[in-house]
């Protein structure tokens, strides 16, 4: 009898296991046989691409002065505004005018006793000079008074020079713009002292007919430019392409400017130099102090561009997914260009014309190892089709 229990027993496992086993099979197959997914790739070939590189820039006027009094007083008028457009010549400030006008006045009397002096030293001399002509005087007493002469006119220099000096500085109590331009801000209102020697100039002046924008580019980029010295740098600059201003909102500036100078000096905290692009500003919209983007365009030849998308990062480093001969997808590790348009990539290394890359659902769907159907051409990136068509 136990023997015949044991027996059933073993029997019950063994169609168990083998239920099983056939049930296990049947998944795996069905997994195998399910369709895979339609993924969309493209094949590498080389082409033109038209792109873009951007550089945070800095607007200043052609010429932003500082003003400044050259003497110090109270400010008894402000003549323009925030804002205002002036002229050469044109009075900003007037200050407290009295006690530079009565310095006027005093060295005006003192000019006055001067000449008398001198008049009457000059017929002093004369009847002295007439008088030792005639032997009635010594020669000691002529001189004595050609020398009062010539002092009475040295005191009629000095006064006169004292006298131009008071004006002058009664000239400089009415503060003028020393160019064309726009008035900044202006910190210092009626009743406020101004002085040479203040830290904070009454306004500043720009002249924003034309304007520059200061960007930099880093010690790679100016190498790059100059054919690492094949060229001069300054034939670079003036083969440059004309380049464009992105302002604050994001809209494009209407004109375009042209890259003017590269500072001879690289900073060896940033590794960069400064740049300097000059826009025409007729219309006065950019201001001194604004800030924008500078956009240089790059037309490339015979280079290799793909999709952003079709990109993902490990450790720093660009990886695609392409596929072999059995549409299984495999990671591999491209470089490309540091500056990009936020669309495309211009790869430099690790792709070669004839690969297929995957461009969609890369990171979310696709997989090391996945097979696909993959899907020619069905890439929505419009960045791509100018390239394509060239």
């Amino acid at each position: 009898m136990k023997v015949n229990v044991i027996s059933a027993a073993t029997m019950a496992l063994v169609i168990s296991a083998s239920l099983t086993s056939c049930g296990g099979k049947d998944s795996q197959q069905q997994q195998q046989q399910a369709p895979a997914p339609s993924i969309a790739v493209m094949t590498i070939s080389e082409g033109a691409s038209e792109s873009e590189n951007t550089f945070p820039a800095t607007i200043k006027g052609k010429t932003d002065i500082d003003i400044r009094p050259q003497v110090s007083g109270f400010i008894t008028k402000v003549h323009v505004d925030e804002g205002q457009h002036v002229r050469k010549g044109q009075p900003l400030f007037t200050l407290d005018q009295v006690t530079f006008q009565a310095a006027v006045d005093q060295a005006t009397q003192a000019v006055n006793a001067a000449k008398t002096a001198v008049n009457t030293a000059t017929l002093t001399a004369q009847n002295k000079r007439r008088l030792f002509d005639k032997n009635i005087i010594s020669e000691y007493e002529w001189q004595l008074a050609d020398n009062d002469l010539q002092n009475a006119k040295a005191q009629l220099a000095n006064a006169q020079a004292a006298l131009t000096s008071a004006k002058k500085n009664l000239s400089y109590t009415v503060v003028t713009s020393p160019s064309d331009g726009v008035v900044g801000t202006i910190p210092s209102r009626e009743g406020s002292l101004a002085s040479p020697s203040s830290a904070q100039p009454l306004t500043t002046v720009s002249d924003i007919s034309q304007v520059y924008a200061y960007f930099s580019l880093t010690e790679k980029d100016i190498l790059k430019m100059s054919g690492s010295g094949a060229g001069s740098l300054q034939s670079a600059i003036s083969a440059m392409p004309s380049v464009q201003l992105r302002l604050a909102d994001g809209s494009l500036y209407p004109e375009t400017g042209r890259v003017a100078t590269v500072s001879g000096v690289i900073d060896p905290a940033t590794g960069a130099a400064s740049v300097r692009a000059l826009f025409p500003n007729a219309s006065g919209l950019l201001r001194s102090g604004s800030t924008g983007s500078i956009v240089i365009p790059r037309d490339l030849q015979n280079v290799i561009v793909i999709p952003q998308k079709a990109t993902f990062e490990m450790q720093d480093r660009k990886f695609v997914y392409v596929l072999n001969d059995s549409n299984k997808v495999a990671s591999a590790p491209v470089t490309v260009e540091a500056n990009s348009d936020g669309r495309t990539y211009v790869v430099t290394s690790g792709l070669t014309p004839g690969q297929r890359i995957v461009t969609e659902g890369v990171g979310t769907t696709v997989r090391e190892g996945m097979v696909i159907n993959p899907v020619e051409g069905k890439t929505d990136d419009a960045a791509l089709q100018p390239a394509e068509a060239k």
